[in-house]
């Protein structure tokens, strides 16, 4: 690869904005939610075509993919994580491309690592250590993940042993029964309460939209999570039947648009869940370009819940490189 080709990746595509002012939120104004309708045919029919609309290929496409890679929360939450895998997890947050690629697409010294890596709380430390000597943030999934149901008292000190831990991002996970039930106040003094126990961590608002029946419970609860104090809002947990899909996100990035509109904040967005390809990757990439952007194809404001999507964006990038499909294998995580 002409390492001309990949400037565009080293300029618009690379370029790492300076941390914007955190999220406060608001007062709870179900004024800006509560009469919302949400046209689930126009809505698919929109996601859909974004997709369709255009074709990103060659240098421009293995940029889009670089830029994917650092917006990826490499995750493990598997019962039987142990402290290798999660080391062996970190070792490739740090080097998620092989070298040889890197140098082939001239970014030898740019020092590609993926957004953070995600674990469950107990395996924070492992994580913390292994990360020594990155910006590398580690996320910590907390509240009762994934169901989100224990009782509050233990989800606040969850999220408070993950940040004594080290944990610089916590993914806290609502509980749906005050979406499906329309109780405002006690979703939102939750997450109010979520997001003081955090303290300085980032937190990121799981809304486990699959449970969640009807697009416009999905609009809801992202305002809902916004106005309590949400950095981000995120689909999924991974674990329900349905995880992230584009219809989906594309309801979350208009209700997160409309906060910014009412409040002046801004909020970054994490989709999560049964995302495997590079093709996947793009697919969102094109998304959030479309709606929100370029100021929202960055690591801060963006992330992609996966991790074996990084396999396939390598092997990608290896046959752009090569013009040959290397086997999966040659490209394990962990």
């Amino acid at each position: 690869m002409n390492t001309q080709d990949i400037s565009v990746a080293k300029g618009t595509h690379l370029a790492v904005q300076a941390a914007h002012a955190r999220n406060t939120g608001t007062e709870l104004k179900p004024e800006w939610f509560e009469d919302i309708a949400v046209n689930r045919s126009a809505t698919e029919r929109r996601a859909a075509t974004l997709t369709t609309r255009r074709t990103v290929k060659k240098e421009y496409q293995a940029a889009w993919l670089v830029k994917a890679i650092t917006c990826i929360d490499l995750t493990t939450l598997a019962g039987d994580d142990t402290a290798g895998r999660v080391q062996r997890l970190c070792a490739k947050a740090r080097r998620p491309v092989r070298a040889d690629i890197l140098e082939a697409l001239g970014l030898a010294d740019a020092n590609i690592t993926t957004g953070a890596v995600c674990v469950y709380p107990t395996m924070v430390r492992h994580a913390v250590k292994a990360l020594q000597g990155t910006s590398i943030p580690v996320a910590s999934v907390a509240t009762g993940f994934p169901a989100g149901l224990t009782p509050l008292p233990q989800r606040l000190a969850e999220i408070r042993y993950a940040v004594g831990e080290g944990a610089k991002e916590i993914d806290i996970v609502i509980n749906r029964e005050q979406v499906l039930t329309q109780n405002w106040s006690e979703l939102y003094d939750e997450i109010v309460q979520m997001r003081e126990a955090s303290g300085d961590a980032h937190l990121k608002a799981i809304l486990a939209t699959g449970d969640l029946n009807t697009l416009r419970n999905v609009y809801r609860a992202s305002m809902v999570a916004m106005q309590a104090g949400a950095d981000f809002i995120k689909t999924s947990t991974g674990k329900e039947e349905v995880n992230a899909t584009l219809p989906v996100s594309l309801v979350m990035l208009r209700a997160l648009r409309d906060f910014g509109e009412y409040s002046g904040q801004i909020v970054g967005f994490k989709p999560a869940g049964g995302m495997k390809t590079a093709k996947d990757a793009m697919n969102w990439l094109i998304l959030m370009k479309e709606e929100l952007g370029l100021p929202w194809l960055q690591p801060d404001l963006f992330r992609l819940g996966a991790s074996s999507m990084l396999g396939d964006i390598e092997r990608q990038l290896e046959h752009y490189v090569t013009g040959r499909y290397a086997a999966s294998s040659r490209h394990a995580l962990a």
